[in-house]
């Protein structure tokens, strides 16, 4: 593999647009399928026969086998990407993929607990590979200055894709409420209008989007994925000067677990515990992500001016006040106050912490040091979900004893927030490994 000598050229306009497209296209999936609607129809009508608490743990395990999926394939993957060239042929792939999956959920209906389990995992490893893949591109597009504001024009963008495929999937239900139909007749046709956005929103990148590595000879199947895990393997070896990145991962671990369990247990607690019906709680989804746009936008120029990591620690900050509120809500203003909050957290977060491993990655090893950044996001995913599920188990159904457990994460991933060198970091990211010596030269 040689770096093609151009790969550092500015990206055109419409190569930037194409790249933030993807955002826009598939947050459509984790805001209905993952956040507001489908989760909540999965415990509450397809997996209802178990009870609130057995149906939250089966979900939570659920996103756990997705993820752990991609928590042991990404870095791998990445590194084959990054070594024959093949980000967009494989983000190609995972797009098609989870569009295909999220049509299928169609078909999943009241008691179809196996199949629905079954799509998800295979819709949401699709989905999770491809945000890996697209986010492997960062670097090579932009530059360390302005990596933190494209990184927050894509989320920015990705909250009001999630707007829209809210919005549609509103207008569908109240029509559909009001000509009298059920939860399983008119949920199932929001997951075909996700997977149509999807495909259609993702076809920008997908066409204009340029891989900038050139292969030099070609490789069978078997050879690249030995190259795959020798590559993984060198950087694991030499975690050591890469001590800021890993650092930070093993951070972002940490709070990512407090995040993914807002996601994706977010209107499962309103429905639960607030009462929320459907429509509610996509007006309340529809409404974060607003703030969450807002927060992505403004944290996203906010980081290239004060750094990734001291905009990070203030979006902890907003989350840790946003759980205090949520906890001890009771009535509904209280609890939109939180939801906004976490809004705004939620955008600053994802868009700093993406640009920030952008800016510890060593050229030609994006879609490798970005998989780490999908395992360390995955490994939380697995984590929070599952840890949020127990404890509903545990306590039989008490949702608001659970939420205690996102307040310890949050401060905990602060706490090891603090011991990242940021500038340091970034030094490292320009230099590279002598594989004989370990030492880094430029």
């Amino acid at each position: 593999m040689a770096l093609n000598p151009n790969n550092f050229d500015p990206a055109t306009r419409r190569e930037l647009f194409a790249w933030c497209m993807y955002d826009f296209a598939n947050s459509g999936y984790t805001t209905v399928i993952l956040t507001a609607i489908f989760n909540a129809y999965f415990v509450g009508v397809i997996a209802a026969e178990r009870g609130s608490g057995d149906a939250t743990l089966l979900w939570s395990i659920t996103m756990a086998a997705a993820n752990m999926l991609v928590l042991l394939s990404a870095p791998v993957v990445g590194a084959i990407a990054d070594y024959s060239g093949a980000k967009k042929r494989f983000l190609t792939v995972t797009t098609i993929g989870c569009v295909v999956f999220t049509a299928l959920l169609y078909f999943a209906g009241p008691g179809d607990v196996t199949l629905a389990v079954v799509l998800v995992i295979l819709a949401t490893f699709m989905f999770a590979s491809g945000e890996n893949l697209i986010a492997a591109f960062l670097p090579e597009i932009s530059t360390p200055q302005t990596m933190g504001r494209l990184s927050g024009y894509g989320w920015a963008l990705g909250y009001f894709g999630g707007l829209l495929s809210l919005a549609l999937c509103l207008a569908y239900v109240t029509y559909a409420e009001k000509q009298g139909l059920e939860a399983a007749e008119y949920v199932p046709v929001t997951n075909l209008i996700v997977a149509l956005l999807f495909g259609i929103a993702a076809l920008p990148t997908l066409f204009w989007l340029r891989e900038r590595v050139d292969v030099s000879e070609s490789f069978d199947s078997t050879h690249l994925i030995r190259a795959g895990f020798r590559r993984l393997g060198d950087t694991l070896r030499h975690a050591r000067l890469h001590t800021d990145l890993f650092r930070f991962l093993l951070s972002l671990t940490v709070y990512y677990a407090g995040i993914y369990i807002v996601i994706v247990l977010a209107a499962v607690y309103a429905q639960e515990v607030m009462g929320f019906k459907t429509q509610d709680t996509i007006i309340l989804i529809m409404v974060v992500n607003v703030t969450a746009a807002i927060g992505a936008f403004l944290f996203g120029h906010l980081q290239d001016r004060i750094g990734s990591s001291r905009c990070i620690a203030i979006t902890l900050l907003i989350w840790i006040a946003a759980i205090v509120c949520a906890y001890f809500a009771t009535d509904e203003w209280l609890f939109w106050v939180a939801a906004n909050l976490i809004g705004t957290a939620l955008g600053g977060a994802q868009s700093a912490g993406r640009a920030l491993v952008g800016q510890f990655t060593p050229a030609g090893r994006q879609g490798e040091f970005f998989g780490l950044w999908g395992l360390a996001t995955k490994l939380s995913a697995i984590i929070g979900p599952l840890t949020y599920g127990g404890m509903v188990y545990i306590f039989e159904g008490d949702h608001r004893i659970a939420l205690l457990s996102t307040l310890v994460f949050f401060i905990v991933g602060l706490m090891l927030l603090a011991t990242v060198n940021e500038s340091r970091g970034r030094k490292l990211a320009y230099l590279q490994i002598d594989k004989a010596s370990g030492i880094y030269s430029r």
